[in-house]
């Protein structure tokens, strides 16, 4: 049965432990609780926030003024497919590690590079959750979700998600409440082909090997962890929502001009970044780039902060509340960012988590 609270403090509920209360607040078990407790919400006019792990939220100070629907959905279900592929069906309010941790331990390939992210699997595609050459955009072929438009229950399938870096179609509407995920994932002892370098280096091969997948996975556990990004309660550099800022993807204009900056400002050796990206909208080539270089050698090195908010001492773009912070201290601090390498660069960085109740 659904548990309903009023004024529950959402700080307890986020991994950057910031946020203040919502008005009511619901613990949804089931699909049914999930949907009807949205339903009634909307059947009033009232705003609905849907909130998994709370790991890409920074939620406002003065918290949410409507109903949260805490989605505690569990279950999975593996189903044989033809191709070589297993569909593995998760409920959204599964936890995202221990689902990656049992699809390795069960010989399933495609998201062995997404260990140690926290959150749920509901959330996984509305951000098209990456990390080390993997994006769940690469394994979902289905979500099913609760229409909010249409009062019904709908299945999208890959095409519809609308996959793209750090995106999808369910991200910036709230039309769409997932409950179930479906993976197609691959049977076999080894990972899927190693894209990252820096996961290549660390395993010892190269880029496009495969290794076993219990290798990759602690592999990807090591680096995440030497970046804070493994939450531990001991290390106040995990209290974050991972990486605040997206990288950047710029037209070849946009990047000639970002070339011209660094080289005024760092010297004529100095290069940014360059990662080849897929065609624009008006299918001229993207060029995409790295935040962290940029925010870095904006002056904002690891450890910046005067305030309570500072940025990670292991990652530059992990933005942490390490002690008694306050959501204006962290969008202070991130603001300070941005603005400072727009000012270096003009290049202006868009955050990655999902603002509630707050802009930057």
């Amino acid at each position: 049965m659904a548990v309903f609270a009023e004024e529950v403090n959402l700080s307890g509920y986020t991994t950057l432990r910031l946020g203040g209360p919502a008005r009511r607040f619901v613990s949804a078990a089931t699909e049914d609780e999930v949907i009807a407790a949205v339903r009634a919400a909307d059947d009033v006019g009232e705003p609905v926030l849907v909130l998994g792990g709370g790991s890409n939220l920074v939620v406002s100070d003065a918290g949410f003024p409507g109903t949260v629907v805490h989605v505690a959905t569990r279950g999975t279900l593996r189903e044989a497919d033809e191709g070589g592929r297993v569909i593995v069906r998760a409920q959204a309010g599964e936890e995202w590690d221990p689902f990656v941790a049992r699809c390795v331990a069960d010989g399933l390939s495609g998201v062995e590079c997404l260990s140690g992210i926290p959150g749920r699997v509901g959330a996984s595609p509305i951000q098209n959750v990456g990390a080390y050459g993997q994006d769940v955009g690469q394994t979902v072929v289905a979500v099913r979700a609760y229409d909010r438009e249409r009062r019904t229950t709908v299945t999208l399938d890959h095409a519809a998600c609308a996959f793209t870096y750090r995106h999808s179609a369910f991200k910036g509407s709230d039309r769409h409440v997932v409950l179930e995920v479906a993976f197609a994932l691959r049977e076999g002892e080894d990972s899927q082909p190693i894209a990252y370098p820096e996961l290549a280096r660390r395993l010892g091969v190269e880029p496009g090997a495969r290794v076993p997948l219990k290798e990759a996975r602690d592999a990807v556990l090591e680096l995440r962890a030497g970046k804070g990004m493994v939450l531990d309660p001991a290390d106040p550099d995990t209290r974050s929502a991972g990486s605040f800022f997206t990288n950047p993807i710029l037209s070849q204009d946009g990047f000639a001009a970002l070339e011209h900056r660094v080289h005024e400002r760092l010297g004529p050796d100095a290069e940014p970044p360059r990662y080849a990206e897929k065609p624009g909208p008006d299918g001229e080539p993207r060029v995409k780039t790295s935040a962290a270089w940029l925010i870095d050698r904006a002056g904002f090195v690891r450890g910046h902060g005067a305030g309570a908010a500072r940025i990670s001492g292991k990652h530059t773009l992990a933005l942490t509340n390490p002690g008694d912070g306050t959501t204006g201290d962290l969008l202070a601090l991130a603001r300070e960012v941005r603005d400072g390498v727009r000012d270096a660069f003009g290049v202006t960085l868009v955050n990655e988590p999902v603002l509630v109740g707050v802009t930057l």
